[in-house]
């Protein structure tokens, strides 16, 4: 059972289509772009794009965050996880 596409047989490494990243093209006003330079010229992060992917990590964990306190609210507690969720209260959510 062959997974990889047909060119992958004819010297595309399998690594290649299971851990590459895409690059796209993003368009960010003036200041942001000037916030990207300052967060990489000052060694904090190595690339404007690890900036970006840094921070778009962080969105995509507050965004399933607030996804489950969305489904907890409907629901209710469940007496199982109240400890889980009292240590959970007090773990910094800043990345």
């Amino acid at each position: 059972m062959n997974l990889l596409p047909e060119r992958a047989a004819v010297g595309i490494p399998g690594w290649y289509h299971f851990g590459m990243s895409k690059q796209i093209a993003v368009r960010l006003s003036e200041d942001l772009v000037e916030f990207l330079d300052e967060v990489v010229g000052s060694g904090r992060e190595p690339s404007r794009a690890a900036v970006v992917t840094t921070a778009l990590e962080r969105e995509r964990r507050r965004a399933i965050a607030a996804h489950d306190a969305e489904i907890l609210a409907s629901t209710g507690p469940d007496p199982d996880l109240a400890g889980l969720a009292e240590f959970a209260a007090g773990v910094r959510s800043d990345g």
